[in-house]
């Protein structure tokens, strides 16, 4: 059985000393306000749900009647949009 051919050209290496200014910029800390609003969303969905249901869909607002479960969910969802932006 004949040998396999040797790869004549070298694997591109891209050069390190170039670097886009946009990635150097997106690579800072996240302020702490962050993870705290983040926490804060979940914490206050969770907390709106369980009223909602607990109190036999009386409170927190009985006027909204099923928009209180679109308020509950809509801050979780709030809270995972800003944790996509934490670092």
């Amino acid at each position: 059985m004949p040998k396999s051919q040797v790869r004549k050209k070298k694997v591109y290496t891209p050069p390190t000393d170039i670097r886009p200014a946009a990635a150097a910029a997106s690579k800072k800390p996240s302020p702490m306000w962050l993870p705290i609003s983040a926490v804060a969303l979940i914490v206050i969905g969770i907390a709106w749900l369980v009223v909602y249901y607990l109190s036999s869909q009386q409170y927190p607002v009985e006027s909204l009647r099923y928009w209180n479960l679109a308020i509950g969910f809509g801050c979780m969802v709030g809270s995972l949009a800003i944790l996509s932006r934490w670092r």
